[in-house]
C-alpha cells in the first residue's frame, strides 16, 4: 500500500493536471502494450492490434531502448516523466534531454537491477547528447503511431474525469476532491491510501502539495515517482468511456447530419461547461427523455462524452465538440 501524508498546506495545494499529459500517456501506454498478460479491456484491443501492425511494418517506431526502459511491470525511470510535461510534449522532451548525468546513472542503475538493458543504455547513462536525442526522437516516433491518432479520445476521457473532480472540489473543497478518488484510494483527512500498490511505501508531501494526473493508459493501480525529492505526482486511471476504436464512417456521417437542428446546437452550448441530463432539460425547457436522446446523438457523433456519477449522467464536450461550438 502507498500512504501519502498530507499537512493542511498540502491539502490546500493539491490540484488536478489541466489536461491529458502527453508524456505520461506515452510511457504508460508502453507498459500496457508490453504486458505479458494484456489487460482484459476490449476498449484497448483495437489499439493494440493497430500498434502491433504499425511496428511490424515500420520497426523504427519501436526503438529497442525505449521499450527496454519501460518494462511491463515494476520500476521505470523517473527521468522519463518530468514535471515539465504539464506544459506539453515539447517542454517535456526538452527536460528529458537536459536530465543531469547523475540522475540518468541513478535511474538506469535501479532499472538494471531487475532488467537486462541493451548496449545503448550505457551511453544514455553517461548523459551523451546523441543518446538523449535518439531517445526523444524514438519517443516522438512511437507517439505518432500509438498516441497521436487517438489523442482526441484520450483527451475526452481525461476531460470527463476532470469534470467529475471539479464538481467534487466545488461541492466539498479539497477534501471532497481527495475523497472522490475512491474506491482505488481512501482519504481519511490526513492520509491518502492507495490500495494494491505493489510495495509498502510512505510519501510525505511536506507542504509541496500533490499534482493529480488523470490518465487513460494508467492501469488499475495509480503510479507515483520513486524519488521522494521530485515534485509529488500521483497518476491514476480514468474510465476509458468509448475506448479508442473510431465508429464506422457511415455511422459518423449520419450522426453528424443529425446535428443540424436548433435544439442540439443549444445542447452543445449548455454542455460547454459540463452538466447533467437533468440540467440540460431544465435549462432548455425540454423533457428529460428528449435531453437524453439529444445527448445520445451528440455522443455518437463524437462531440461529447458521458459518464455516470451515482444516479446522475454527466456530459462533457470533446475537443471536437468544443471546436465545433467555437
Amino acid at each position: 500500500m502507498l500512504r501519502i501524508h498530507f499537512t493542511p498546506d498540502d491539502v490546500a495545494r493539491t490540484r488536478v493536471a489541466p489536461r491529458a499529459d502527453p508524456i505520461w500517456e506515452l510511457i504508460l501506454s508502453l507498459h500496457l502494450f508490453q504486458a505479458r498478460r494484456p489487460e482484459r479491456d476490449p476498449l484497448l484491443a483495437g489499439w493494440r492490434r493497430r500498434v502491433t501492425d504499425g511496428l511490424r511494418h515500420d520497426p523504427r517506431h519501436g526503438d529497442r531502448l525505449l521499450f527496454a526502459l519501460n518494462p511491463p511491470q515494476g520500476y521505470f525511470p523517473d527521468f522519463l516523466t518530468p514535471f515539465e510535461s504539464r506544459a506539453g510534449l515539447l517542454p517535456a522532451l526538452d527536460a528529458i534531454r537536459a536530465t543531469p548525468a547523475a540522475n540518468l546513472r541513478r535511474d538506469l542503475t535501479l532499472l538494471a537491477a531487475d532488467n537486462r538493458l541493451p548496449t545503448g543504455a550505457a551511453a544514455l547513462a553517461r548523459g551523451e547528447t546523441d543518446a538523449l536525442l535518439a531517445l526523444t526522437d524514438s519517443m516522438e516516433r512511437y507517439r505518432g503511431l500509438a498516441i497521436a491518432p487517438f489523442w482526441n479520445r484520450i483527451e475526452s476521457a481525461v476531460e470527463a474525469d476532470r469534470g467529475q473532480r471539479g464538481r467534487a472540489m466545488l461541492s466539498d473543497g479539497a477534501d471532497g476532491l481527495l475523497a472522490s478518488l475512491k474506491p482505488a484510494m481512501r482519504w481519511d483527512g490526513r492520509i491518502l491510501e492507495v490500495r494494491h500498490y505493489p510495495v509498502s511505501r510512505d510519501l510525505y508531501l511536506d507542504g509541496r502539495g500533490l499534482l493529480l494526473v488523470p490518465s487513460f493508459f494508467c492501469a488499475r493501480t495509480p503510479v507515483t515517482l520513486v524519488d521522494p525529492d521530485l515534485p509529488p505526482v500521483l497518476v491514476y486511471p480514468v474510465e476509458r468511456l468509448g475506448g479508442l476504436d473510431q465508429p464506422p464512417e457511415p455511422g459518423r456521417r449520419a450522426a453528424l447530419a443529425a446535428l443540424l437542428g436548433r435544439t442540439r446546437a443549444r445542447v452543445l452550448e449548455v454542455v460547454d461547461t459540463g452538466c447533467s441530463t437533468g440540467e440540460i432539460a431544465r435549462r432548455l425547457h425540454i423533457s428529460a427523455a428528449a435531453a437524453s436522446q439529444h445527448t445520445g446523438v451528440l455522443r455518437n457523433a463524437g462531440l461529447l462524452v458521458s459518464r455516470r456519477d451515482g444516479s446522475t449522467m454527466l456530459h462533457t464536450l470533446t475537443p471536437l465538440g468544443r471546436a465545433m461550438l467555437e
